[in-house]
């Protein structure tokens, strides 16, 4: 999608569609009096026509009195509760509608005394248009629409354009990860994700490193080891480094990437299993990082880490009454072979604070379905160590609208898991507290250095209960590319 941004009167755009949105309730047409003074007043009486509620979508056509072929009012719903997200949302309905009706290019206005600032206001509509129209067709004979260009209107000076490109790099790191995301097993074993990893390294000069299964056997990943034996497709265990400043330690991110999870020998039930592609998202993200860091040349030092491993039923497979060695030291007793996650994160986690000692670690799982239980489709659990770190990742969450909810963590819960045979086991033994005791057992692999853990089983792609976002199509969403973009940019 080509998207650039023009200072001009809206009344001297020629367009096939000049868009410009409304209040529910609103009569207020802002920036528009002398278009509709040309049209005889049509557009206030439209305005009375279109309830504004988010989302909705009201076209004018102008037939020739002026030089836009048509005008769209699109709804923000009630002004008291504008936010970003109303203006992404808002926007995608926008870009859907104009690739549906087929049209090459389109503008969108926003008016000089719009209520939110402009900066994130540019870039609430550029993600929303260029997120809103994708669709994953890598498999399908008839290929999605053409996309259509986009030209904000907007009266100020200043570098719109490199707000609009810098919007633009980061949608495409949440699209790059979608696309991986929504691959189908057969098609992304562990080795193919390590394969994006090192083309990513080759496109933006990063260092990449990728262990085979028997280096993993080697080092001492006893989680990655165990979780991967029961599959002819081995793990892999990549490593990413992006270097933006000199003389810092690095942030470590980590992200689980289950490439299909069947539970192993505790198998889950067959409905819904297809699903299990997305159990490697959490690793989908961090590369999704990794670019969208590298490509915008951020100033920091980044560590992506993703443990990769195929999760299968088979005569090699690990069971449920093993007891394996982790990378950090410690014995963990298995109780069932379906909460793998934990295993082969504790490695990466361990190994990152070993081998790079980290300001921070922050990692990303689709770890338990109690997530879900507990917060739905559309809020990602956080539990952490650090209040200064988690606080810092809800105002960046806050911003790109990837909503977060931190849950607690403390002794009661580590004691939950501690086994009569091991150090710890990987279950808590019940069904209470699934979310926080998976992440009690990731805490044993980072002791004091500061750490946030995501759980994003409810999050990573749409399901049942998933909010219709327009900007989030069917499939992955890339859940925690923008949020994990707005943190390092702060920070």
């Amino acid at each position: 999608m080509k998207i650039r941004s023009e200072n001009i009167q809206p009344k001297k755009k020629r367009t096939s569609l000049l868009c410009s949105f409304v209040y529910e309730k609103s009569k207020s047409i802002s920036g528009l009096e002398e278009i509709d003074s040309k049209l005889g007043g049509l557009l206030k009486t439209a305005i009375k026509e279109t309830d504004g509620k988010i989302g909705t979508l009201n076209i004018i056509h102008t037939h020739g009195k002026i030089p836009a072929q048509r005008v769209l009012f699109a709804g923000l719903g009630e002004k008291k509760k504008l936010t970003l997200d109303s203006l992404r949302i808002s926007s995608g309905k926008i870009a859907q509608k104009v690739r549906d009706l087929g049209i090459s290019e389109y503008s969108i206005f926003l008016p000089p005394n719009f209520e939110l600032d402009t900066i994130p206001s540019i870039q609430a509509i550029v993600e929303g248009s260029e997120l809103a129209l994708y669709s994953f067709d890598k498999y399908k004979k008839e290929k999605s629409k053409k996309v259509p260009d986009l030209t904000i209107l907007i009266a100020r000076s200043g570098d719109i354009q490199g707000v609009i490109n810098r919007a633009q790099k980061i949608c495409d790191a949440v699209i790059f990860t979608r696309n991986i995301a929504n691959l189908p097993p057969n098609d992304c074993p562990p080795e193919q994700l390590a394969k994006f990893a090192k083309s990513l390294s080759s496109k933006y000069c990063l260092k990449c490193t990728v262990m085979s299964k028997k280096e993993i056997k080697q080092k001492g990943f006893g989680g990655v080891t165990a979780v991967g034996m029961g599959s002819k497709n081995e793990p892999r265990f990549i490593v990413l480094e992006y270097n933006g400043k000199r003389g810092e330690r690095p942030m470590a991110i980590v992200g689980k990437a289950v490439t299909f999870d069947t539970g192993g020998i505790s198998i889950k039930p067959s409905e819904k299993m297809d699903e299990m592609k997305f159990d490697k998202c959490g690793g989908c993200t961090v590369l999704g990082i990794m670019r969208a860091a590298a490509s915008l040349k951020l100033p920091v030092n980044l560590v992506g880490i993703i443990p990769s491993v195929e999760n299968m039923p088979g005569s090699e497979s690990y069971r449920p009454g093993d007891i394996i060695k982790l990378y950090n030291g410690k014995t963990a007793e298995i109780l069932n072979t379906d909460a793998e996650g934990r295993l082969i994160l504790a490695d990466a986690l361990a190994y990152g604070k070993k081998n790079y000692s980290p300001k921070c670690i922050i990692d990303f799982a689709t770890l338990t379905g109690a997530c879900i239980v507990a917060l739905g489709a559309n809020v990602a659990g956080i539990v952490g160590n650090n209040d200064k770190l988690i606080s810092k990742i809800k105002q960046a969450a806050e911003k790109t609208s990837e909503q977060v909810w931190q849950l607690p963590i403390d002794d009661d819960y580590m004691e939950m898991i501690k086994s009569e045979v091991a150090d710890i086991k990987n279950t808590g033994g019940g069904r209470g507290a699934g979310t926080i005791t998976g992440a009690a057992f990731l805490a044993h692999s980072v002791d004091e250095v500061p750490w946030v853990h995501f759980d994003i089983a409810g999050t990573a792609w749409t399901q049942q209960g998933t909010k219709e976002k327009s900007y989030n199509p069917k499939g992955a969403t890339g859940y925690g590319v923008r949020l994990l973009v707005e943190f390092l940019s702060n920070n």
